[in-house]
């Protein structure tokens, strides 16, 4: 059975995720920081972390960006094999609803047309769209906006297979330590861990989509998680980066079969808020 779906619905649909994405926090992460704020053991670790969730609410109230930084749009879509879209390019439709969102919620714009030359686009497009076939009638849409003060402490390292699960956790955590205060600290650490030069980093950059306090169904990459957060939060960075037990919020690992000859490994950091939101049409 084939469903029809026009690519208009999702214009509309990404136009309202890019506002929404950028104006309140996500369930889990907001579980995630409420657990922080109990479990901080600083006092400036408290204060600071205090500071955070009432900025959070003031955004959602009065509906004002999260952040300064509304980031740029990184899109997945789950397209099921059994939709026919109709209507016009999916790309296109995709960069239509973020236009329209980041116009319409008065989002700053940040997207430069050309890496070097710098001219900005002023629409915040083009995103960056991932795009899988998946079995169903069904399109998911992962809309998550990624501001690039932690962006740009994201790593990838090209490790030898004989460096192993040891080599992978000391990776992670020269990542961490390297970032400190500049990633706008407690983060979401997303990892990827095999696949090619390029499939590890899109692996990260998925984990940061999973919801926070959840793990692998992978039970040593789960164990692996566990003991990455424990050791990140001992690193003593904090948040905001002044000190506290209180670095990272989530590790969130994913993984996919590799060469003989490699251990590729992805670090996409984030900041606290973590921005993404999940609708099936």
């Amino acid at each position: 059975m084939i469903r029809t779906v026009d690519v208009k619905e999702i214009t509309e649909n990404i136009r309202e995720m890019c506002i929404a994405a950028n104006h309140v926090l996500s369930p889990d992460m907001g579980r995630a920081l409420n657990r922080a704020v109990r479990s901080e053991e600083s006092p400036l670790g408290r204060q600071i972390l205090g500071q955070l969730e009432e900025n959070l609410e003031i955004a959602a109230e009065e509906m004002i960006p999260i952040c300064q930084d509304t980031g740029m749009a990184v899109i997945f879509l789950e397209v099921g094999q059994d939709v026919h879209l109709e209507g016009g390019s999916l790309e296109d439709a995709v960069n239509e609803g973020v236009r329209r969102g980041y116009a319409d919620g008065f989002l700053r714009k940040s997207v430069v047309k050309d890496p070097l030359i710098r001219e900005n686009t002023k629409d915040n497009t083009p995103a960056v769209i991932h795009t899988r076939i998946v079995p169903g009638e069904e399109v998911k849409i992962t809309v998550a906006p990624k501001g690039f003060g932690s962006e740009n402490m994201s790593r990838i390292f090209m490790l030898k297979p004989a460096e192993g699960i040891e080599g992978v956790k000391q990776a992670v955590l020269t990542a961490v330590k390297d970032a400190g205060p500049n990633a706008c600290p407690p983060m979401v650490v997303g990892v990827g861990i095999g696949g090619t030069f390029e499939k590890c980093a899109l692996l990260a950059k998925e984990a940061l989509t999973r919801e926070a306090g959840s793990h692998s169904s992978v039970p040593y990459i789960k164990d692996m998680e566990e003991e990455l957060l424990e050791k990140i939060n001992k690193l003593g960075i904090g948040p905001g980066g002044l000190g506290g037990t209180t670095t990272a919020l989530a590790v969130n690992i994913n993984t996919y079969p590799t060469h003989i000859a490699g251990l590729p490994v992805a670090v996409n950091i984030c900041c606290h808020v973590n921005r993404h939101i999940v609708r099936m049409i």
